[in-house]
């Protein structure tokens, strides 16, 4: 007699859901998740790899360089250049980061947006957006490939000797670069890998919602009960291979379930403008809202005025942010410019969260002061999309934490599939069971025994 066939349940449903999904996504997501978690520590294995250009040994007595004098000296080393920007690590065994600029390429860009403002365009509106916009969203300028920029060079300084250690455009730097590349778009052209990453991502949104659903006990009756529950928190070590397989998919997915779900929503503002419009629009507040707008600039002195020193702009910021952290100004490129200064604390649980002020280059007046404490909740969630996306918002704390939650990621799409497999092979074995079973019309099988 054939056995009786089930019925097609909802829970059925969402595990063919899940199944097919995940089969379907898996080695997109593999690659985006295990790329993710390389680039996690790349600043720190940069850094330990290349210690000799990043790290200095400071003198028992003496204090650096002033500012002023190692941008003097960098700018007569290099006279086809102009420093446009340095950092200084709260870390006082750490070389400070000089950004250098060819002049030509500055005055390149300076009539570029002078041709702009005559021309009535407005750099910060719509045709930027388009544009520059690439780089908040995920496009390629600056996060991932090849940099493939002859104009500008960022240089490991050390503070006490003005002596240039290294350079940060390295091979390793490179293959992160790539590393980047491969989790944003997969190093495919013309947007069609931002596409598949960012589909894969809505996918894998999906597939933690139906793995919830799965991972939860399947009578509601006996929800109370914890003997229900408990396989769901529990890798049991001692059980056989697919058992084990199971409960490394099952339960490490629901442990990382909560810091993914931040990743995928996050991330998904790199790969699509209407996602991220949209969550600005949820949150009201623009997301990478200071990526693309135009410096406030600087009141031009009626006669020919000095402008003040790297030191002057870092001791006026240094008054109005009194705390410990590292520091990057940028100085004006042209006679209208301002400056800008940055400062971000740091610690093992330091939020990634930046202060900036705008200063007049002439007069140091604030034109401008970006305070993380005093924005609404929402203008400081906004803020921090990319470090609640890349694990920096906690300091190396959330960073071990998304490092772990990453590998989890990792590692989903090689147990599911082995799930799957394992379930065909069952089917498969069944199927042949039942072939081979002698049936008898009204009667159940019989099973032959030795004569």
């Amino acid at each position: 007699m054939k056995p009786e066939k089930k019925n097609y349940t909802l829970r059925r449903f969402i595990l063919d859901i899940h199944l097919w999904l995940g089969v379907g996504s898996g080695l997109i997501l593999f690659v985006v998740c295990l790329s993710g978690t390389l680039y996690t520590f790349r600043t720190e294995i940069v850094q330990a790899v290349e210690a000799q250009a990043y790290h200095i040994a400071p003198p028992a007595t003496g204090q650096p360089l002033p500012a002023a004098t190692l941008v003097s000296r960098l700018e007569q080393a290099y006279p086809a250049s102009k420093v446009v920007a340095l950092s200084i690590p709260a870390d006082a065994e750490r070389a400070w980061t000089f950004s250098l600029t060819t002049r030509e390429a500055l005055a390149r860009q300076q009539a570029e947006e002078k041709a702009e403002q005559q021309a009535g365009g407005k750099p910060g509106g719509e045709g930027h957006k388009k544009g520059g916009g690439k780089e908040g969203r995920g496009g390629k300028g600056g996060h991932g490939g090849k940099r493939g920029n002859q104009d500008s060079q960022t240089l490991l300084v050390n503070p006490y000797t003005a002596a240039v250690q290294g350079n940060t455009d390295t091979g390793l730097s490179e293959f992160f670069r790539s590393v980047m590349g491969l989790h944003r778009w997969l190093l495919m052209e013309g947007g069609v890998g931002q596409l598949l990453v960012g589909s894969a991502t809505l996918i894998f949104i999906v597939l933690q919602l139906t793995g919830l659903a799965l991972w939860v006990p399947a009578k509601l009756k006996q929800w109370s009960k914890w003997k229900m529950w408990r396989p769901g928190f529990v890798i049991k070590t001692n059980a056989s291979r697919k058992r084990l397989n199971h409960d490394l998919h099952n339960t490490l997915g629901f442990y990382a379930l909560g810091l993914l779900t931040v990743m995928s929503l996050t991330g998904l503002c790199w790969s699509f403008e209407w996602y991220c419009d949209g969550l600005s629009s949820l949150l009201g507040a623009k997301v990478f809202g200071g990526r693309g707008e135009k410096p406030l600039p600087s009141a031009v002195p009626a006669t020919a005025g000095r402008t003040l020193s790297a030191d002057d702009y870092l001791a006026l910021a240094n008054r109005q942010l009194a705390y410990p952290g590292d520091v990057r100004l940028t100085l004006p490129k042209g006679p209208e410019g301002s400056v800008s200064v940055q400062k971000t604390k740091t610690g093992f649980f330091a939020l990634a969260a930046a202060d900036r002020l705008t200063l007049d280059q002439y007069s140091g007046a604030v034109l401008k002061a970006d305070i993380f404490a005093a924005k609404p909740f929402n203008e400081q969630l906004t803020s921090l999309i990319k470090p609640l996306h890349t694990g920096e918002v906690a300091g190396t704390f959330s960073k071990i934490l998304y490092f772990l939650a990453c590998l989890i990621a990792t590692s989903l799409p090689i147990t599911g599939v082995i799930i799957w497999l394992n379930k065909r092979q069952k089917s498969t074995r069944r199927a042949t069971r039942r072939a081979a079973a002698p049936e008898v019309l009204g009667q159940p099988a019989t099973v032959g025994r030795p004569a």
